[in-house]
């Protein structure tokens, strides 16, 4: 990396996801924690008030409407995350993680793999951008 290249990269192939979640901002780690442990409460805790989460391309405005699509697509469908990549650019946290749950999985790859695009703002998520990206890990 050039010294004017901000972005930090980190993979599972140096260490294991629990040591790429030691890496996170405290939000995204706790972001992370509360999914895989099916805690909608800490997970809400995570956001601010007014905070913006895009997951296949729908947006939800605010902590009730974040609650809404939390109870059902994460802890509805007890989703786990394991953090297999993090790139921390510019102040931004972008983790790459291998999905798992009890979703309908018919067609979708194994491991089916998401990137999460936090942006934070005093120790709490102000947007979350969920996408499937092509290249997987």
């Amino acid at each position: 990396m050039s010294h004017s290249d901000k972005r930090q990269e980190s993979t599972t192939q140096d260490s294991p996801s629990s040591a790429l979640i030691a890496k996170l901002p405290p939000s995204v780690a706790a972001y992370v924690g509360a999914t895989n442990a099916g805690d909608l409460d800490a997970l809400l805790e995570t956001f601010v008030d007014d905070a913006l989460v895009n997951d296949q391309l729908v947006d939800y405005w605010g902590k009730k409407a974040i609650a809404t699509w939390a109870a059902r697509d994460i802890i509805g469908e007890r989703l786990t995350l394991e953090v297999v990549k993090l790139v921390e650019h510019y102040g931004h946290s972008i983790v790459t993680a291998h999905i798992d749950g009890l979703f309908d999985k018919r067609g979708l790859p194994d491991p089916l793999v998401l990137a999460f695009y936090f942006s934070c703002h005093d120790e709490k998520i102000v947007q979350l951008i969920i996408l499937r990206n092509q290249s997987g890990i």
